[in-house]
């Protein structure tokens, strides 16, 4: 071969070579880039806006599903189920998880993980992500539902013919008769269904960021309402077995990255770097898992019921571990720009929000206080019905795992009850 056609075929490789290099190649946030031209560089200006936007969505569920979490507290000592919700069932009131299952929370996270990792390999993509927009689709009206409910409950005037109904579905006769779905709701709930349907056939049809946002905050406010700690300890337990499991997933093994660029479900919340330059038709996302909200969410909520027990009209726990959580998150986002890696989010976060309240604790010296305190609230003697959706934090292993709890502490499936004869 001359020395005139070696050169093409140099050039030929060394292309082939630069386009395998680009596909390869992923930018700070884990987006993929064709080649070096398409890349997109997001401006300062975007940059800010698209994580202070994270930031501020990340706050709200946090906020505002702590102070329901005391609101749904208060109501369950009272022995009232609504709540000015208008629910009147026994999953809208909150799951206590226990150190045992925050123990084996990590492990059924990973398993639940893993197994994802395995079907994306295994099964078509897009097969998969089809099933998962359908199951997403229901979990994600019927939460967001239930999170509109005060607001519509508010909004309705007085005059409002509110009429009640309920849906039941029994198996079996007499003393054997067992209850396979016991919904009871009213006619708020059927116009918050109805506004909820309405954007989850957006999120189906168009998977558009704004759709996928509302079905995330929706999710994570759910998740912080009525995902109780029993106590502290078991606090603990959960975000440090967390910890571990989130930066082994993610530096240890491409297992998460690789879920996480595969899995199609409003199980994160995203915002476009590009959105100054584009539109809402934007498409360069910034991202943050809802368990980086729920997890550190529920913790919090629980440090905001301690607040209150201790009947001093002060919220300093729940103060400096909401503090501790947006120092910890933004910490995160600057190491990740600074080594231009994804980082594991709970590994700033977990001791942000652990060691920022146990040293104030340390300081006023109510740490024992602090650590002997016992949440209220008991699992329900009843096991959730239908709606179990509002215990969903964003993921198919936190629905396993709070259905699970609920199993274990009643004893029972958490699909039946058997239901006691009544007398006429």
């Amino acid at each position: 071969m001359s020395e005139a056609e070696q050169i093409p075929a140099s050039a030929s490789e060394a292309a082939a070579s630069a386009v395998l290099d680009a596909l390869n190649a992923t930018d700070s946030n884990g987006t993929e880039a064709l080649n070096a031209t398409a890349k997109f560089v997001a401006s300062p200006e975007g940059t800010a806006l698209a994580y202070g936007s994270l930031v501020f969505m990340a706050l709200l569920p946090i906020f505002f599903g702590a102070l329901r979490s005391v609101t749904c507290s208060k109501s369950k000592e009272l022995g009232e189920n609504d709540y000015d919700s208008g629910f009147r069932n026994a999953a809208d009131m909150p799951e206590t998880i226990t150190s045992r299952d925050a123990a084996r929370f990590p492990i059924i996270a990973s398993c639940t993980l893993f197994g994802l990792y395995l079907f994306f390999k295994v099964f078509s993509q897009e097969y998969i992500n089809l099933l998962l927009s359908v199951y997403f689709f229901v979990l994600g009206v019927l939460a967001l539902s239930h999170t509109m409910s005060p607001l519509m409950s508010r909004v309705f005037p007085a005059s409002f013919p509110n009429k009640q109904y309920q849906l039941l579905f029994t198996q079996g006769s007499g003393e054997s008769k067992e209850e396979i779905v016991n919904y009871e709701f009213d006619t708020k709930n059927l116009v918050c269904l109805l506004i909820s349907s309405v954007v989850g056939v957006w999120y189906l049809l168009k998977k558009h960021w704004i759709a996928n946002n509302l079905f995330g905050l929706a999710f994570a406010l759910n998740g912080v309402e009525l995902l109780h700690l029993n106590n502290v300890s078991t606090g603990c337990i959960l975000l440090g077995g967390l910890f571990i499991y989130d930066v082994f997933w993610v530096f240890g093994t491409n297992v998460m990255v690789t879920v996480a660029k595969s899995f199609e479900a409003p199980i994160k919340l995203v915002f476009p770097q590009d959105l100054l330059e584009k539109g809402l038709e934007a498409s360069n996302f910034a991202m943050l898992g809802l368990g980086d909200i729920v997890i550190p969410g529920i913790f919090i909520a629980l440090l905001l019921r301690f607040d209150v027990s201790l009947n001093k009209n002060s919220r300093t726990y729940f103060y400096s571990s909401f503090l501790a959580y947006i120092f910890g998150l933004g910490l995160t986002i600057f190491v990740m720009h600074t080594f231009k890696h994804a980082q594991p989010a709970l590994l700033y976060l977990v001791p942000a929000c652990v060691g920022f309240p146990v040293i104030i604790a340390l300081f006023k010296g109510e740490l024992t206080e602090m650590f002997s305190y016992e949440s209220s609230e008991e699992v329900l003697p009843t096991s959730p019905r239908l709606t179990s959706f509002p215990t969903v934090s964003g993921s198919p292993a936190s629905l396993a795992s709070s259905m699970d709890a609920v199993s274990v502490a009643t004893g029972s499936s958490p699909r039946h009850r058997r239901l006691q004869p009544t007398s006429m």
